[in-house]
């Protein structure tokens, strides 16, 4: 049987320098019936031998309840679905997110995706998700709506770009992996998000984004496979199309990429109001739909609830997809031991009031609904030494750094200071005052409290006996220069921020509208810079802004990028600016010198409100791209600097003895069922009595006289069958082939210290896969090397089939190409240092 590819109208051809020409009107691929679940490995089979007698029980009623948000502040959390009374099972509580409880109090406020990201330390991104995932569980919270890997960094604009890992799909596969097991071993389901190709903020909820085979596999699935590898119970499918079809009802996507490929075993929740259509979804692989409501001109005023009722009445959603959407939710509950670790829900997100409404929406159920429970525990030290270890030194000039006593420092601009109207003043952080320690949008939360660097930098001043002086604006720059001209050291703060497409700041819709700073930044840096030679320049931002002129500066010593570092900012940076942590944080992004070096525009401006995005840049975005154009960056991806030395040594490349990949092959077994449908209309009728909460969703539905429209046209009926199914030739387990991860190659490099500090290295490994249109190299491995002053170690990286193989779209697998491949040990993505070919 030919399997279809992943875009059917559409030509794919190759261009100038490798480019991929796309034809402008691409059509997803249909892919049918949706996999249902097997179980697997670490904890699956166990959570679906729970998940299926549980599901047994259900009545249909029960099920569509567990599949339905029950409507938009209708609860208390940011999410909620029903419940089932009848067996004790309480509504599920969604909530944001990636860096925090948001909406809520005394919870803790964590440095970025994008600052965990550069600290390249598997074990810090694990603690930062273990601690999360503690927080969130202590607040009776079920699902955390996060780590985020989509989008994942196409775009250096892009607005959402501070919360995943970087644009290297290596470096934020490993991230997402051990976020999410952090996450779920605190004992809440973690969601990966946002399910796929929603790599910008204008015109998300309907854009296009067209992409070839290639490129998906390669590089913006690649993550998602290592985030369902590490048992991720939950993925969010986000608001934008692909190749035409909306993400939350593409069949191809979530059917065959993400279920079957990927062998995906929890469920699929829609972003909010990320869902187009009723049975369609439901049969194209989304498993529940959030909040539920607000969809218009519709029965239920719901696509599901008494909807998705009907439809599995009608037979137009089949019981084996009906059973396998409520098996697949409480698997995900089961896996992460929810039944032994949930917490009543103990806050509202709709109010601070201890007491107010439960159902904030209709304004009813006068109880206590916030227990300010305080969920912080010690967090705060390991907030402060990611925030210190995620810095990145880009420069550092006569080793002016670390500070040791100066005579006096002077700290200048608004980037620095304290938020008079306090950390939390501007709605979801949508403005851009005082220090900024976190982005805009639903990916925020309420600080506890935010250590400014000013404030950090005066208490070290005190304790030192420096003359401190602080300019708290960025426009007065007479006043800057006074103080700067009198000053030893003058350390200058500049900021960019970015956000989520709701709300435009400044004129940046989410997106960046250029990669400049903000606030006058430049203008302040250079003003004091032409007054002290011996200027420190800190930048906070959301990714790479354009600084070659900074970097060029004669009079500027020293410059740290410092991202969105959480509450405990200025403590982090004063920790690293006087050497009590070396800074060994390395740039996940690469910084260009002109907005044009990274060969990607944001599209601002279309006569159609759903316009089309061809990716037609290929796999070559970020480091990619000025590798293969020979562009010179301002700071390479994966350079940092420290305060000691390091060589490499002794570079080893030992084949393993393992049997040759071998493609998945076999069949599923049929779609299964569990318990019984009453297919009586009438016992699907609200019963008699029942008092509903006003604008809540239900499940019940209104009336026995309704369409039975099975059989129409828009429900194929390969939706409908459940007989046993191929295994892909790349699936059959969660996260793909398992002989993807054999390690083929084993390859040693011994590190030495040859400075006088102790300090942490970050080697990095970097294959050439040597296709004449791939890229120059991709990175395929990291480690975190801690050593003293003149001490080596050696270390090992273990490499892959998946790792040395590309994706070949006419065998619809992972393959190894007969061209010569190259392993590259260095320091950065152009800092490297050793090489040998893979024999």
């Amino acid at each position: 049987m030919k399997i279809p590819t992943l875009i059917t109208v559409i030509s794919i051809l190759a261009g100038s320098n490798g480019a991929l020409v796309a034809d402008p009107v691409p059509t997803a691929a249909e892919f049918y019936p949706s996999p249902w679940s097997a179980g697997g490995p670490d904890g699956w089979d166990d959570a679906y031998k729970r998940a299926h007698e549980f599901v047994s029980k259900l009545t249909l009623l029960e099920k569509v309840n567990l599949t339905t948000g029950t409507g938009n502040q209708a609860d208390l959390c940011t999410g909620n679905t029903g419940s089932i009374p009848r067996l004790g099972f309480r509504k599920l509580c969604l909530q944001d997110g990636p860096v925090g409880v948001r909406y809520t109090d005394l919870n803790s406020v964590f440095p970025a995706g994008i600052n965990a990201a550069a600290t390249w330390s598997r074990s810090l991104i694990r603690k930062r998700g273990e601690a999360l995932g503690a927080e969130f569980r202590d607040k009776g919270i079920d699902v955390l709506l996060g780590p985020v890997v989509g989008p994942l960094g196409r775009d250096p604009a892009g607005g959402r770009n501070f919360e995943a890992f970087g644009p290297d799909p290596y470096l934020a596969g490993v991230a997402v992996a051990q976020t999410v097991e952090g996450t779920q071993s605190a004992g809440v389901i973690a969601s990966v998000k946002h399910f796929i190709l929603n790599e910008q903020e204008h015109f998300r909820g309907g854009i296009s984004s067209n992409i070839d085979d290639k490129t998906m596999h390669e590089l913006y699935l690649w993550p998602f496979a290592d985030a369902i590898r590490a048992g991720v119970g939950s993925v969010m499918c986000s608001y934008n199309k692909i190749n035409n079809t909306y993400a939350c009802e593409n069949s191809y996507v979530l059917n065959r990429l993400l279920k079957d490929e990927l062998g995906f075993q929890g469920f699929v929740v829609s972003d909010w109001g990320a869902q187009h259509s009723g049975a369609l979804s439901a049969l194209a692989g989304l498993d529940m739909t959030m909040p539920g409501d607000g969809v218009r001109n519709t029965t239920y005023g719901s696509h599901w609830g008494g909807g998705l009722t009907e439809a599995v009445l009608a037979l137009t959603v089949s019981q084996f997809r009906m059973d396998d959407m409520a098996v697949r939710i409480m698997a995900a509950f089961y896996k992460v031991g929810r039944d032994t670790k949930q917490v009543d829900i103990n806050y509202s997100s709709w109010t601070n009031e201890t007491v107010g409404p439960q159902y904030w929406h209709s304004k009813t159920g006068n109880t206590t609904v916030n227990q300010h429970v305080n969920v912080q525990g010690d967090h705060a030290g390991l907030i402060r030494e990611i925030g210190a270890k995620s810095v990145v030194l880009l420069k550092n000039s006569g080793n002016v750094l670390p500070l040791s006593k100066p005579a006096s420092i002077a700290v200048i601009g608004e980037d620095a200071q304290d938020n008079p109207r306090g950390p939390n003043a501007c709605v979801d952080r949508i403005c851009d005052e005082a220090t900024l320690a976190m982005g805009w949008g639903s990916a925020t939360a309420e600080f506890p409290y935010l250590v400014s660097p000013a404030s950090a930098l005066e208490k070290q001043a005190r304790t030192d006996g420096t003359i401190f002086t602080n300019v708290q604006s960025n426009w007065d720059l007479s006043t800057a220069q006074a103080a700067a001209s009198d000053s030893s050291i003058a350390i200058v703060f500049a900021n960019a921020n970015s956000g989520e497409g709701y709300q435009s700041l400044d004129g940046n819709f989410g997106d960046r509208k250029n990669l400049t700073l903000w606030n006058g930044g430049d203008e302040l840096i250079d003003a004091v810079a032409s007054i002290n030679r011996n200027t420190i320049v800190v930048i906070h931002s959301v990714g790479p802004v354009l600084i070659d002129h900074i970097k060029a500066h004669p009079n500027i010593t020293a410059i740290l990028w410092a991202g969105l570092p959480g509450q405990e900012s200025g403590n982090s940076l004063t920790d690293v600016l006087y050497g009590k942590v070396n800074p060994s944080g390395k740039t996940p992004f690469t910084w260009g010198k002109e907005a044009k070096d990274w060969g990607i525009a944001t599209l601002v401006n279309s006569s159609k409100p759903e316009p089309q995005q061809d990716f037609v840049e290929g796999s070559f975005i970020d480091y990619r791209y000025f590798d293969r154009e020979g562009i010179e960056p301002s700071f390479e991806f994966g350079f940092g600097l420290s305060y000691t030395n390091f060589s490499y040594a002794n570079l080893t490349i030992e084949k393993q003895d393992v049997e040759p990949y071998e493609p998945s092959s076999g069949l599923t077994v049929a779609g299964p069922t569990f318990g019984g449908i009453d297919f009586d209309p009438v016992s699907a009728l609200e019963p008699d009595g029942f008092e509903k909460v006003p604008g809540m969703i239900y499940p019940w539905i209104n009336s026995t006289d309704f369409p039975y429209d099975n059989g129409s046209p828009d429900f194929p009926y390969a939706a409908h069958n459940r007989s046993a199914q191929p295994i892909l030739a790349a699936g059959g387990a969660p996260g793909g082939n398992p002989q993807l991860y054999k390690v083929i190659y084993i390859i040693t490099v011994s590190i030495t210290n040859s400075g006088k500090v102790t300090g942490t290295d970050i080697p990095q490994l970097y294959i050439s896969l040597g296709g004449p249109t791939e890229p120059k190299m991709v990175l395929r491995g990291f480690d975190e090397v801690e050593l003293q002053a003149g001490k080596m170690k050696t270390v090992s990286f273990n490499l892959t089939y998946r790792d040395v193989s590309n994706w070949d779209t006419e065998a619809q697998d992972w393959k190894v190409t007969s061209y010569a491949k190259t392993a590259y040990i260095g320091a950065s993505s152009r800092d490297l240092r050793l090489h040998a070919n893979l024999e």
